[in-house]
């Protein structure tokens, strides 16, 4: 194993994701170089600040509130049947925690302590049918929603490749704006040869390229500026199953993503960035790779 096969598999020892022969293989390659056996500890360095990093309770007052306004448990010993013989108090009791609201003459929803506004009491009646009435709107919803391939755990792991490459200082392996010096570089590195084009002229420039391991495949990453920002952009395959899927625009912590599909490849573009510039992006590589740039 060396350096270009250890490095993307750092994260994964960290969180104990490889198996035995992999952790082994990678240990011993750490212990002989000095280069891995830093980024590793920094790494390591990186996990432990997460787990120590504090985490906040809610203030009573606002887990009181919460639970105050949950409905009351069901009465012990209930039934359908002993529901149905209910007493007007009975009912007062289960139904308690609807008291103090109100539906205020000018619509909606109000408190009877805190509206300034009459109005009529919800009826638990009139509740539970509106309750059953968006159950079912949101299980039409649902149902009728086109299903996507659950690109989730992918999406997670391409986050956290470019944070890693953000916070390593190690984010481009061949520095060049030079498009025809980045592309032969990855020749040999990894089983495809992915287009690599210059976008200087549409405000783009193109700043270097890498490797990196995502999906379970090493994969070519080219790194471009838009002003002060850095756009990572993962292409593959098609043909690969991590990226099935129609093209899509998202979101993830603070990060603007995009998916598209175009000459036989997938490419997946990160930025902090707003997601105009993706957008900007993915239009100013497609008019080059069709040659109307």
């Amino acid at each position: 194993m060396d350096c270009k096969d250890a490095r993307p598999l750092l994260d994964a020892s960290v969180d104990r994701e490889l198996s035995p022969p992999d952790e082994h293989r990678l240990q011993q390659h750490v212990e002989g170089c000095d280069a891995c056996r830093r980024e590793s500890e920094a790494v390591r360095a990186i996990s432990r600040a997460v787990r120590r990093a504090e985490y906040y309770r809610a203030p009573e007052g606002l887990r009181a509130q919460i639970a105050a306004s949950l409905p009351a448990a069901p009465l012990s010993g209930d039934t359908d049947e002993t529901r149905d013989r209910e007493t007007p108090a009975r009912k007062r009791r289960r139904f308690a925690w609807l008291d103090g609201w109100q539906i205020p003459h000018g619509g909606g929803f109000g408190t009877a302590s805190g509206s300034t506004t009459s109005g009529r009491g919800i009826s638990a009646g009139w509740l539970t049918g509106l309750a059953i009435a968006l159950c079912a709107v949101a299980a039409g919803v649902v149902l009728t929603l086109p299903r996507h391939v659950d690109s989730t755990p992918f999406v997670d792991e391409l986050v956290s490749s470019h944070v890693r490459a953000q916070l390593s200082g190690r984010d481009i392996d061949v520095i060049s704006s030079d498009q025809h010096t980045v592309k032969p570089w990855f020749n040999g590195r990894i089983d495809y040869a992915p287009p690599v084009e210059d976008l200087t002229a549409s405000g783009f420039p193109l700043v270097g390229g890498r490797l990196d391991y995502l999906g379970h495949r090493r994969v070519a990453v080219l790194t471009y500026h838009y002003r002060k920002h850095v756009i990572d952009v993962y292409v593959f395959p098609d043909s690969d199953q991590a990226v099935a899927g129609p093209a899509e625009a998202l979101g993830r912590e603070g990060y603007a993503l995009a998916r598209w599909h175009d000459n036989g490849m997938t490419w997946w573009a990160i930025t902090d960035a707003a997601p105009d510039a993706l957008t900007a992006f993915e239009t100013a590589l497609k008019a080059r790779l069709h040659g109307s740039g």
